[in-house]
């Protein structure tokens, strides 16, 4: 006997289609609707909802909301499915705290040719060789169709089949915890995907606000709390039944909560209580463009309690300052100075002004309370390279020794460091903006949308892929034949060798802001990160330099020169050095 229960408080009465048999279910409380059946444990099932006002003729079933398995897409029936639990082999995983560590973030469907986990997991021993911590996997939840980025979906509980399913997130947690790697998994809470949503016919899950996406959720209306509770839910869901370690929340300023205890400081709750239980960390992660310390501020200062946020500020003075772009939200940015600021404030906008914006924007953090560690520092990520036009990456229009810089900028910072798949050696292949929308009408909207959003920003629209060609999906797959090409294997030797920096010496891992000095000369441009006895010496320019700063150099990227008494270095264009300095 399987207990099949949904909450659809809009109907008049419920129906659950097992195996195409339908039985009447029972309301209990709170607009709660239960029936037991006898059922085998993988049936198909779906629900029939009839309220007073539309034809009971119509007999549409509907997937469950809380589908643990969808194998034939998000408009068929769903499939009752529990977890193998001889899977796992974890039992001694005690987790992984997420400051001291580097994350790394991948798509399932273009990590490897193959695009499933099964395939992820053989090269998860290059991200063990590299010296990743953390695996971030970008939302893999069920969505229509057979490619997406994955923040389309519209059924959260479900995992996308073209993956693997449920079964193969499974194995590929357990063997990243078989290999010393956490597993972070990026969620999407502030809106569903345009096609296979249909949450607003059992009841009142989105309220009548939009953002860019479409409309919200509703969290702060009637019947709210259960919303609250189906997205929490959720989020324990990864944490208790698939040993996941880390959410990464989607665009949490998107989240539209007036209550007075927001969603994010209950599900922070509900995580701390849940991991106490597991006896495991359990780590929150936002994504937000607020600049609000809030949200990484504990509860017992009034704060959400998440654990860290993505720090895009981090991203635009360093890639500002490196590459020279200043077009769109790059245009408060590119100076060294503006590139010291930003270390040592965290944030680059603290309540001053953003062109971009028009407006005053973000808040200062308390640095002596609050950790860098906390804030999630990064030369790549999905957005920053497929949000441009034509989705290249840094190593189409920089140097190997400009994408050195950013790795020990970002590697040798007191911050988080994060990595999006290829980087590390320098990626030939673009990660372009990709969907499969079966619908026509949906898939052409989508196709006229991505080259409008472009041509507002000065790009040229025809330069746009079209984001539904298969072809834009198949580019976007890692080539990872160019590890055999000396120029990358070069690159990924660099960041393995500053990854090993970074763990062997305490100084880079320290998170307080008020133990890093900075030193930069803006007509030179050279830039000095000063952490303990270790010196991090950038030259961004196209001309050799020399710096006041002497010591044993420990990396680099073309070897350095010294004076006779070793007080100053000089630099080759374009590259970097550790020095050891005598304290």
């Amino acid at each position: 006997m399987h207990t099949f229960e949904v909450w659809a408080p809009f109907a008049d009465r419920v129906r659950v289609q097992v195996d195409r048999t339908l039985h009447d279910m029972t309301p209990t409380v709170d607009g709660w609707w239960q029936a037991r059946v006898d059922c085998a444990s993988d049936a198909r099932y779906g629900f029939v909802l009839d309220y007073a006002r539309t034809p009971d003729s119509e007999h549409v079933v509907l997937p469950d909301p809380r589908s643990p398995r969808q194998p034939d897409g998000v408009h068929s029936p769903s499939q009752l499915h529990e977890l193998d639990r001889s899977v796992w082999t974890d039992s001694h995983w005690t987790g992984r705290q997420l400051a001291g560590c580097v994350v790394y973030e991948l798509h399932v469907g273009t990590f490897t040719p193959e695009g499933t986990f099964d395939s992820a997991i053989d090269k998860l021993d290059h991200l063990v060789r590299l010296g990743i911590d953390f695996v971030e996997l970008m939302p893999v939840n069920g969505f229509n169709g057979t490619h997406n980025w994955g923040y389309d979906g519209v059924l959260w509980y479900t995992v996308h089949e073209a993956y693997g399913g449920p079964d193969g997130l499974a194995r590929f947690v357990d063997a990243c915890h078989a290999r010393g790697l956490a597993v972070a998994l990026d969620v999407v809470y502030n809106h569903l995907g345009p096609s296979g949503n249909y949450l607003d016919r059992f009841g009142p899950y989105l309220a009548e606000t939009t953002n860019t996406w479409g409309r919200t959720l509703n969290l702060d209306g009637p019947s709210s709390d259960q919303v609250r509770r189906y997205i929490i839910d959720n989020a324990l869901r990864w944490f208790a039944e698939f040993h996941i370690d880390a959410l990464r929340l989607d665009a949490v300023h998107a989240l539209v909560d007036n209550t007075a205890t927001h969603l994010l400081e209950d599900l922070a709750t509900e995580t701390r209580r849940l991991a106490a239980h597991l006896r495991r960390p359990l780590t929150l992660v936002a994504e937000s463009d607020l600049n609000d310390p809030k949200l990484i501020t504990p509860r017992s200062s009034g704060g959400y309690g998440l654990d860290a946020q993505w720090d895009d500020d981090v991203h635009h003075a360093v890639h500002a300052a490196v590459s020279g772009e200043r077009q769109g939200y790059y245009g408060d940015f590119g100076s060294l100075r503006c590139l010291s600021d930003t270390y040592r404030q965290g944030f680059f906008h603290t309540g001053t002004f953003s062109t971009f914006r028009g407006r005053l924007h973000g808040r200062p953090i308390d640095t002596r309370r609050t950790p860098a560690s906390s804030l999630v520092a990064y030369t790549c990520t999905h957005d920053q390279i497929g949000n441009r036009a034509i989705g290249d990456r840094p190593g189409t229009y920089l140097t190997d020794g400009q994408l050195a810089i950013k790795a020990a900028l970002v590697l040798c910072s007191p911050f988080t460091p994060m990595l999006f798949m290829g980087e590390e050696w320098g990626a030939g292949t673009p990660f372009q903006f990709f969907t499969s929308h079966p619908e026509p009408e949906l898939a052409s909207a989508t196709a006229t949308g991505r080259r409008e959003e472009f041509a507002e920003h000065g790009w040229n629209h025809e330069d746009v892929p079209d984001p539904q060609d298969p072809e834009t999906f198949e580019r976007s797959k890692l080539d990872w034949t160019e590890l055999d090409s000396p120029d990358h294997s070069r690159l990924l030797e660099c960041y393995r060798d500053l990854i090993a920096l970074r763990r062997s010496r305490p100084e880079l891992t320290d998170p307080w802001l008020e133990h890093l000095g900075i030193d930069y000369d803006e007509d030179a441009g050279w830039i000095v990160l000063q952490r303990g006895a270790l010196r991090i010496a950038c030259n961004l320019g196209a001309q050799a330099v020399t710096v006041p700063i002497g010591g044993s150099p420990l990396l680099w990227w073309e070897s350095p020169t010294q004076d006779e008494t070793a007080s100053t270095t000089t630099i080759a264009p374009r590259s970097f050095v550790v020095l050891e300095h005598p304290l």
